[in-house]
């Protein structure tokens, strides 16, 4: 990932994806906004105990540093599902719908999702002109949500996967994300060759890859190039919100993707 030190908001932008210039897209980072802690300081999620002023205030911060029409922000209520949702001219705006991603052909629509360890998946279709963006956690990852957003985008555009590019952003890392008996029966239920995404750390527990499970998926699903930040969230909470980092008590960074006209 390439940093961005802009003087209000700093940003990180993916270098496959700068490669295009009627494509804009960021992952925000939780600093250069009004929260206090333990949601400092540009929180972005509504439902984490931030006041709604301050969340507010921080959407309009990022928008504006970042050139965005802030009415034009379409995002989803995030559900740890598979779900994809198309974004055009007569359905933008706001929170579509329970989802855990979007995509879209139309231009001018910014599509968001929101991560505290979670995943950020970003898709280019360079030859349709068309792009989405996916939320996945060790659920959505289950219900290979990264997979789901291929399979979108080929319903909807005609997207030939080998022809996407593609971004994994930063997540909780292998270092840090150690489960429980449930994921581990859930992962090996779920994804190809599980145990090389499981690294066993004491008895009935394992460090989970979610990086390197999300890119397989797009692999699988026909995508040939991924650009993988390969950032832990819970080691640089400095930088990023962390679910597990802040002990359950965090706010939520976002991701955007946008096409140009």
């Amino acid at each position: 990932m390439i940093f961005h030190n802009h003087s209000e908001v700093p940003y990180y932008t993916f270098s496959s994806l700068d490669a295009y210039p009627r494509l804009r897209h960021a992952v925000l980072t939780r600093q250069g906004g009004v929260s206090p802690a333990p949601w400092n300081s540009l929180n972005l999620g509504w439902s984490v105990g931030d006041e709604r002023d301050n969340v507010e205030t921080n959407y309009r911060r990022w928008t504006r540093a970042l050139d965005i029409d802030r009415a034009a922000l379409t995002t989803t209520w995030q559900v740890h599902g598979n779900k994809i949702v198309l974004a055009d001219a007569q359905h933008m705006g706001g929170v579509l719908a329970k989802a855990d991603g979007l995509i879209t052909r139309t231009a001018g629509i910014p599509l968001v999702q929101r991560y505290a360890d979670c995943t950020p998946i970003l898709a280019y279709d360079p030859e349709h002109h068309a792009c989405g963006i996916a939320h996945a956690g060790w659920q959505g990852t289950v219900a290979r949500c990264a997979e789901a957003l291929v399979r979108a985008m080929v319903d909807a555009f005609a997207s030939e996967p080998a022809r996407l590019v593609t971004a994994v952003g930063p997540a909780i890392g292998p270092c840090c994300y150690e489960v429980g008996p449930e994921v581990i029966a859930a992962i090996g239920g779920s994804q190809s060759d599980p145990q090389t995404l499981l690294r066993p750390s004491r008895p009935g527990h394992a460090y989970l890859d979610l990086w390197q499970a999300n890119t397989r998926q797009l692999r699988e699903a026909g995508v040939r190039k991924v650009e993988v930040a390969g950032v832990c969230t819970a080691c640089h909470r400095q930088t990023f919100f962390s679910h597990r980092g802040d002990h359950g008590k965090s706010g939520r960074f976002a991701a955007f993707i946008m096409l140009e006209p």
